[in-house]
C-alpha cells in the first residue's frame, strides 16, 4: 500500500512539472502533442513487451469506437493545454484546466443520466466564482492571460469528454486504454500537423530536444506507468485525494521557482476551484 501511494505521489509530482518543460520546447503545440503521443505510446509498448504483459485485442476491438474518439480528444486537449502554457502562467493554465471535473458534473446528467443535486450545483457555482477570482480585472485587461485561460478551459472541456467517454468502456484495463489513446491521438494529429507545418514539421533546435524527450519519456510513458500500477492497489478515494498534488505542485512551481505572479485573488480562486472539485468527489463517493 505504501509503495503504491509513493508511486502515485511521484506520478502527480511529475505531471505537475509538465508546464515548465513545455515552455522550453520550440515547437508548435500540435507538434508537441504529436511527439508526446508517439514517444509516450512507444515507452508503454516497450514496457508491455519487456514485462510480457498480456494485451486483450478482443477488448480493444470491442471498445475501438470509443477509444478512437477519446484518443482524438486527448490530442486536442493537449494542444489547447500547451497553448495555454504559452499565453499565460502555469498556475493560470493549471487551475483553468482543473475545470474538467466541473464540466463532467455539468454534462453527466445529459450524457450519463446522473442526477444533478443541490450540493453539486453549489460545487459548480464555487468553481465559477473561483474562475472569476483568477481572471479578475487584470485577466480581462491582459489579453494574453485571458486567451491563455480560455485555452485552458477548452483543454478542460476536451479532457472532460475523455472522462465521460471512458465511462462507456467495458472490460478493458487502464494500460490498454492509454496505449490506444496515445497512438490514436498521434495518428489523428499527424495529418493536421503535416498540413499546417508542411516541410517545417518537427524542425526543432538542439536545446529543445532534451525537453521533448523528458516530456515523452518521463511525463508520459513513466508517469502513466507509475499512475496505472498504483491505482490498481489503492482505494478510489485515496487516488482522488492524491490527484490534487498535481495542481498544487504546479502552482507552487509557478510562484516560487519561476517567479510568476501569484496574487491573493488567484490563491482564493485556486482554493475555490480545487475545493469544489474535492467536495464534488467526496459527495460522489458518499
Amino acid at each position: 500500500m505504501i509503495e503504491a501511494k509513493l508511486k502515485n505521489i511521484l506520478a502527480m509530482l511529475i505531471f505537475g512539472t509538465i508546464g515548465v518543460f513545455v515552455k522550453n520546447i520550440e515547437l508548435s503545440s500540435s507538434e508537441i502533442a504529436l511527439t508526446r503521443g508517439i514517444i509516450g505510446g512507444s515507452i508503454l509498448l516497450i514496457f508491455i513487451f519487456l514485462t510480457k504483459e498480456k494485451i486483450s485485442i478482443i477488448s480493444i476491438k470491442n471498445n475501438l469506437k470509443i477509444l478512437c474518439f477519446s484518443g482524438f480528444a486527448v490530442g486536442i486537449n493537449w494542444i489547447f493545454l500547451f497553448q495555454s502554457y504559452r499565453y499565460t502562467t502555469i498556475s493560470n493554465a493549471t487551475l483553468s484546466y482543473y475545470f474538467a471535473p466541473i464540466f463532467v458534473t455539468i454534462f453527466s446528467p445529459i450524457i450519463l443520466k446522473e442526477k444533478l443535486n443541490f450540493f453539486k450545483v453549489i460545487c459548480i457555482f464555487m468553481a465559477l466564482i473561483g474562475m472569476g477570482f483568477i481572471v479578475g480585472v487584470d485577466g480581462i485587461t491582459n489579453k494574453r492571460d485571458f486567451i491563455g485561460i480560455i485555452y485552458g478551459l477548452l483543454a478542460a472541456g476536451f479532457y472532460a469528454s475523455v472522462i465521460l467517454s471512458n465511462k462507456f468502456l467495458k472490460d478493458i484495463r487502464g494500460i490498454e486504454i492509454t496505449v490506444v489513446q496515445l497512438f490514436v491521438s498521434a495518428l489523428t494529429l499527424l495529418p493536421y500537423v503535416l498540413a499546417v507545418e508542411g516541410n517545417n514539421i518537427l524542425k526543432v533546435s538542439s536545446s529543445s530536444i532534451p525537453y521533448i524527450l523528458i516530456l515523452g519519456i518521463i511525463h508520459t510513458g513513466i508517469a502513466y506507468l507509475l499512475y496505472f500500477s498504483s491505482i490498481q492497489k489503492l482505494k478510489a478515494q485515496t487516488v482522488a485525494v492524491l490527484s490534487y498534488i498535481d495542481p498544487v505542485f504546479a502552482v507552487i512551481i509557478s510562484g516560487f521557482l519561476l517567479k510568476e505572479p501569484l496574487g491573493f485573488s488567484k490563491i482564493i480562486g485556486g482554493i475555490l476551484i480545487l475545493g469544489s472539485n474535492f467536495m464534488n468527489e467526496f459527495l460522489n463517493r458518499k
